[in-house]
C-alpha cells in the first residue's frame, strides 16, 4: 500500500507542479501587447458575437495589441480585426482584462527555465461547474468524443432525451480493452448495450497481461436527481466467450498475472464532484466501482494554464478482483491548428504505468489519444 501511495505522489507531483500563482495588480507597467488568458467565457463569446463570429468558441486565442494608438487590433484565432468594431462597454473590458500573458516580456538566459513559471499569473484556479454539468438529467451532454476512454460523448436530442457514445470505459487507457457502449438517456436514467471492438486490442503486441476484455451486453443506469454527485448501473453479459476468443485473451497469461474478461452481471457506482479547475469547461474529481474494480481521479476538458489550453485525465485503479493496480495519465494539447480547427480536436500521449511482463513496476501501454470537440463548450 505504501509502494501504491508513494507512485501516485510521483505521478502527480509529476503533472501539477507546486506553483506560487499571484494576481496581477494595479501597480505594474502597462500591458499594450498581450494575450488574454481564456477564463471568462461570457466576455470571450460576447466580443465574437460582437464581429459576427459563428458559432462563438470560450476558448479561442485572443490577442490584442494596444502599441499603435491609430491601429489598435483585435486578433481572433488569427484573424485581425480592429478593435474599434466593438463596443466601448467590450473594448474596455477588454483593456482592464486581468488575466493577461505579456507578449512583450523580455527574454534572458535563464528563461529556458523560468518563463513557464514567470507567466503562471493566474488567480482563477477552482470555480463553480455549469448548470448543465450538475443537472442529473443533462449532465450526460458532452460535446467531446475520444478515440480511448474517459468520458461519453453525449449528443442531446430534445429536452432530457439523447443518446451517449464512448470507445473504451469511462477509466481505461489506450490499446487496453476492447470495450464499446451506445446508450439512450432520458431524465436521469440511461440504458443501452455494449459489444467488443478486437481490432482497438490488436494494435497492441506486448503486455497485455492487464487489459480488460469483454464479448457483448445491455447495461442500465440511473443518476441520482440531486445535482449530477451519484451514479448506479447495472451491467449483463449475455455473449458467451467463444473458443478462439478465449484463446486469443488468455495467450498474456501467467500464473501471477491474468487479463480481466467480462463475465455475469456487475453492479456499478460512481461518486463524483463536478468543478472547474483552471477555466476548464467541463472537469470532475471521483470515485467509482466499476465491473469489481476501484478508481479514482481526476478528468478536465479544456483547461487553461500559461496560455496553453489542454484536456487532463489522471485515473488511479489501486485494486482489482483480477488485474493488477494501474495508472493512467492522458494528456491532450488544443491549439495545434488552425482557423476552424482551431479547438475541434486535441492531440496527446495517453500512457498507463503498471506491473510489467517482467514482473516490475513501469510502462506497459502509450499511445496517441485523439479527442473531437462536437459543437461548442458547455
Amino acid at each position: 500500500m505504501k509502494n501504491n501511495i508513494l507512485r501516485v505522489t510521483i505521478l502527480l507531483l509529476a503533472v501539477l507542479p507546486l506553483f506560487y500563482i499571484e494576481a496581477q495588480t494595479e501597480d505594474e507597467e502597462q500591458i499594450l501587447f498581450y494575450q488574454m488568458e481564456p477564463f471568462d467565457d461570457s466576455l470571450f463569446i460576447k466580443i465574437q458575437d460582437e464581429l459576427f463570429i459563428d458559432p462563438p468558441d470560450p476558448k479561442s486565442e485572443i490577442i490584442v495589441d494596444l502599441r499603435d494608438q491609430n491601429n489598435q487590433t483585435i486578433s481572433i484565432k488569427g484573424i485581425l480585426y480592429p478593435l474599434l468594431a466593438l463596443t466601448p462597454e467590450i473594448r474596455a473590458k477588454i483593456v482592464t482584462y486581468p488575466f493577461k500573458l505579456n507578449l512583450e516580456e523580455d527574454i534572458h538566459y535563464g528563461s529556458v527555465f523560468t518563463r513557464v513559471f514567470e507567466r503562471m499569473r493566474v488567480n482563477k484556479i477552482v470555480s463553480p461547474p455549469t448548470a448543465i454539468q450538475i443537472s442529473p438529467s443533462m449532465g450526460y451532454v458532452n460535446p467531446f468524443l475520444q478515440a480511448f476512454g474517459g468520458e461519453r460523448f453525449g449528443l442531446p436530442i430534445k429536452n432530457d432525451i439523447g443518446f451517449s457514445f464512448g470507445l473504451g470505459t469511462p477509466y481505461s487507457g489506450p490499446l487496453e480493452t476492447n470495450f464499446m457502449e451506445a446508450n439512450m438517456h432520458i431524465l436521469g436514467v440511461f440504458g443501452g448495450a455494449f459489444t467488443k471492438v478486437d481490432e482497438i486490442i490488436d494494435l497492441k503486441l506486448e503486455n497485455n497481461h492487464n487489459n480488460l476484455y469483454t464479448t457483448s451486453g445491455y447495461q442500465i443506469g440511473y443518476a441520482i436527481p440531486f445535482g449530477n454527485f451519484f451514479q448506479v448501473s447495472y451491467m449483463k453479459v449475455i455473449d458467451e466467450l467463444s473458443p478462439q476468443d478465449s484463446v486469443k485473451y488468455m495467450k498474456y497469461d501467467t500464473e501471477d498475472y491474468k487479463a480481466k474478461i467480462l463475465d455475469g452481471s456487475y453492479f456499478n457506482w460512481e461518486f463524483r464532484y463536478p468543478v472547474s479547475i483552471l477555466a476548464s469547461t467541463r472537469g470532475k474529481f471521483y470515485l467509482a466501482r466499476y465491473v469489481n474494480e476501484w478508481h479514482f481521479g481526476f478528468a478536465g476538458r479544456e483547461l487553461s494554464f500559461a496560455g496553453s489550453t489542454f484536456d487532463l485525465r489522471i485515473d488511479i485503479m489501486p485494486k482489482s478482483d483480477i488485474r493488477q493496480p494501474q495508472y493512467l495519465l492522458d494528456i491532450l494539447v488544443q491549439k495545434i491548428a488552425q482557423s476552424w480547427a482551431f479547438s475541434a480536436f486535441a492531440l496527446g500521449p495517453s500512457a498507463i504505468f503498471s506491473t510489467t511482463e517482467n514482473g516490475k513496476f513501469g510502462l506497459i501501454s502509450i499511445f496517441a489519444n485523439l479527442r473531437l470537440k462536437i459543437g461548442t463548450s458547455l
